[in-house]
Parts: C-alpha cells; structure tokens; sequence
C-alpha cells in the first residue's frame, strides 16, 4: 500500500483552509494536513505568525477591523458563529458595546481566552449567515439570544426598533420565531415590537 503524499498538495490544501477565515489557521489543522515542516519553515522566515495559543496566522494576510471574529471561527474549525451582543453590534442593532467576542459553538476544545465568551449550542443552518471569515447569527436569531439571555427591557426595545427600521428582519419574523420562546421572554419580545 502506496503511503505517499505530496507536500505540495498538502500545503495548497492548508493555505485554502486558512483563506476560509482571512489566513487563521489552528495546529490541529497543521498536524491534520501533515504541514508541520512547512510551518516551522515559514516560522523562521516570517510568513507565518503565531497569534495565540494554538493559533497562527499567513502573514500574506492583511489585518482587517474583523480579525478577531475569523481568528475565534478558526479556532472552531468555521463550526461556531458570532452570536449575541457581538452579533448585535455586527448587525447595527442596538448599543450593547459588547466588552467580550460572543460566540456559539456546538462542540470544540475550548479556548483559554480571557475576552471570549463561548455559548455551548448547536445552531441550524437557517440561524446563521456567512459575513466572509466567519459565521454570524442572522438578525432573528441575534434578537431572540438576547432576548433569552435577559438583557435589560430598554435595551431589548432599542435592538428590536433597530432591526424593523433598518431593515434587518420584519416584526412578523420575530413574532413567528418567538413562539418557541419560553412564555416570559416571548413576553418580553411582543413588548419590545410594541414599543418599537
């Protein structure tokens, strides 16, 4: 049985990995595509950085403001979406100013990272959309989390009259997906569209 496998094709296969979320890249990955050779390699001459534990980066990349989002999606292997107050601030919804990257991830090591919080939850192809590196929670989605997650009431109302004037998602859409919500915070839902 023929073990061969060609270093060429395996690092094309780990740069198009990486590209998936703006040049991140895990060790886990490295060792999966039997790259090791080729990243110390690019260690030494500066076309690979680490950035974090387990994390690095192709240097080829330029930095973007949405960085640490593709940088946590990679972390994840793309298998966890920014969700909540971060995903409310991507959308425009709102004036959270979330302190901490929020995330949603159904399964994966967890990062030690002080300024990220991982919400452990399998999310539905509908509930997430691709913002390029990285997955996001759709807008009715973002709204029902924080909902659910208890955030103030003016606060809720000021997320929800964003996401109907601009367009984000219709009253209808979060009416209709807060019927699956428990009674006290679809509650808290129709009273933010009330006052919306």
């Amino acid at each position: 049985m023929n073990d061969y496998r060609d270093p060429d094709s395996d690092w094309w296969a780990l740069r198009q990995l990486a590209r998936r979320h703006a040049g991140y890249f895990t060790t886990r990955l490295v060792w999966r595509t039997r790259c090791e050779a080729r990243i110390r390699t690019g260690l030494d001459d500066g076309s690979v950085i680490r950035v974090g534990v387990g994390l690095l980066r192709m240097t080829e990349w330029p930095p973007g403001p949405l960085d640490e989002y593709a940088m946590w999606s990679a972390w994840f292997d793309g298998a966890a979406a920014v969700s909540h107050h971060s995903a409310a601030e991507l959308h425009g919804l709102g004036r959270l100013r979330p302190r901490f990257v929020h995330m949603s991830a159904g399964d994966g090591r967890l990062p030690s990272a002080p300024g990220l919080v991982v919400l452990r939850r399998a999310l539905e192809g509908r509930d997430v959309e691709s913002a390029g590196t990285f997955l996001v929670t759709t807008p009715v989605r973002t709204v029902l989390d924080l909902a659910e997650a208890g955030i103030g009431q003016d606060a809720l109302t000021e997320v929800v009259a964003d996401a109907l004037a601009i367009r984000r998602c219709a009253g209808a859409e979060i009416r209709h997906a807060a019927a699956i919500l428990p009674p006290q915070t679809a509650a808290r839902l129709r009273r933010a569209l009330a006052r919306a």
